[in-house]
């Protein structure tokens, strides 16, 4: 399946050129960036935050702006519209935007377990037995078409509903989540932590499927599944190998320091409003999560068609087209990277 050929890729000269490209020097060729994301305050981003608030983009040349939307199909969106250069979200979008001829890569892997949380409302479904209770509900993700959504639509796949046999309700990734849940206004809830740990202190949900630790994220997907990367259109790639080769130094140093760090240099490095007003859950929570983040950035070998299999399993549209994997994204930055900060 990796060697598949989408033959209407518009840019897979592009794709075929980055060996050469990754290893290029010199300054960064775009100083200025603006990396969007879609909740920045959960852990899955946790890595972004690092390299921002440690000064690592600027240590590589980059002046940064970072842009928070409350998903990341939202954040997505920017990077199509041209407001964004980079995404800091999911990397199953990538293959969603090859399929469409809209070719954006990985550059550096953040996280190598999801870390979304399927749980169900103990007010509005106090007799929750089955996923084929949940036909009909409304359940909350950060945004709609985001990694949340899309975690929800393959549980719901497998238990035999469609996406379409539940309402997703945008309720972000922040306190707002947790407000939809306390209120009833959903049924259920796809999210991260810090707000599913806050959620499951005060017994308002009941877990479905998890995908916080490695282990639970085998066990739901089958095999690796990656998360949160860098990704940029390979264009952008192919024009700019200095700023990609700064990003993916920046990010790789942050998960270095966070494979070191301990729970005092986590509180204080963070934005206190990430800590949802409860410093200790908040660092609780983070030991749950603290394997899914990538020790080196690399996209694990089959991760790739693990993320492919899944999203096959509930969207149609993916279900016959041909696929090339192995332009989805690239370990040549990170490895480059990792031999920098060791």
């Amino acid at each position: 399946m990796r060697r598949t050929v989408l033959k209407t890729l518009l840019a897979a000269p592009a794709a075929i050129a980055l060996p050469r490209l990754a290893f290029a020097q010199g300054k960064p060729e775009k100083s200025k960036l603006t990396i969007a994301v879609g909740g920045k305050n959960l852990f899955y981003y946790l890595p972004l935050t690092i390299a921002e608030q440690l000064g690592y983009f600027k240590d590589e040349g980059l002046q940064v702006e970072i842009p928070d939307f409350a998903g990341g199909a939202k954040a997505l969106q920017a990077l199509v519209g041209g407001s964004a250069d980079v995404v800091s979200g999911a990397y199953e979008h990538t293959i969603n935007m090859q399929a469409k001829n809209q070719p954006i890569m990985s550059i550096v892997l953040q996280g190598r377990a999801p870390q979304i949380v399927l749980a169900v409302s103990t007010k509005t479904m106090p007799g929750y037995k089955s996923i084929a209770d949940l036909k009909g509900k409304k359940i909350g993700v950060t945004a709609p078409g985001s990694s949340t959504a899309m975690m929800a639509s393959y549980v719901l796949a497998k238990a035999g509903l469609k996406a379409s046999d539940v309402s997703f309700i945008g309720v972000g990734a922040s306190s707002g989540a947790i407000s939809a849940v306390k209120s009833g206004q959903v049924d259920a809830i796809a999210n991260l932590d810090p707000v599913i740990t806050m959620l499951q202190r005060d017994n308002l949900i009941k877990v479905v499927a998890d995908t916080r630790t490695l282990k639970d994220t085998q066990a739901v997907y089958g095999g690796p599944m990656p998360a949160a990367c860098l990704y940029t259109p390979v264009k952008f790639v192919q024009d700019n190998p200095g700023t990609t080769q700064a990003l993916a130094n920046a990010m790789v140093r942050a998960l270095r320091w966070l494979q070191k760090a301990g729970p005092s240099d986590i509180v204080k490095t963070v934005p206190d409003s990430y800590l949802l007003g409860d410093r200790a859950l908040y660092l609780a929570a983070w030991e749950r999560v603290r394997e899914a983040i990538s020790p080196d950035g690399l996209m694990p070998e089959a991760g790739p068609a693990t993320a492919l299999r899944m999203l096959q399993t509930f969207e149609d549209s993916l279900k016959d087209k041909p696929i090339d994997l192995g332009k989805t994204y690239t370990n040549n930055f990170a490895r480059k990277a990792a031999a920098k900060y060791g």
